[in-house]
């Protein structure tokens, strides 16, 4: 009889926690291209604003730092977002939790992850880096067309 209740339980609770990751991602995925003052509007002022330097000179960037991520500005437009966590995986996850959270269509490039995701109005793709000792390091969603 206990097992009988066990399932619909765990279904109980396990539904609407997976439609609710689902949502965040969905949610996080709309931060790459919003406008700047989209960005502004919706988290405030931000804490910090740096400037990244890329390989390039062209690749220059400002970065507003929020407390949910660093939102790296191209023009006028966000093209990539650092994240303290994305797609059940948070900064100091052990690569193995990561793989296995991506699954098989996640490209392992060595010392990080590569996952191209479904394009709506650009290519996105989601990378997850790791430090030497095989955890965490970043986690960025991107404009892949940048």
């Amino acid at each position: 009889m206990r097992r009988g209740l066990f399932l619909p339980l765990i279904l109980l609770f396990a539904v609407p926690l997976w439609a609710q990751e689902a949502a965040n991602a969905d949610a996080q995925l709309a931060l790459v291209g919003m406008r700047l003052a989209e960005l502004v509007e919706r988290f405030g002022p931000p804490k910090a604003v740096f400037a990244a330097r890329g390989n390039e000179l062209w690749q220059d960037d400002v970065v507003f730092q929020y407390a949910e991520g660093d939102f790296y500005i191209f023009k006028d437009r966000v093209w990539q977002v650092r994240l303290p966590s994305a797609r059940g995986i948070s900064l100091g996850d052990p690569r193995a939790a990561a793989v296995l959270v991506l699954g098989g269509s996640a490209e392992d490039r060595g010392d990080y992850l590569l996952l191209s995701l479904p394009a709506k109005s650009w290519p996105l793709m989601f990378r997850v880096n790791f430090n030497s000792a095989g955890r965490v390091a970043a986690i960025y969603l991107y404009r892949s067309d940048y």
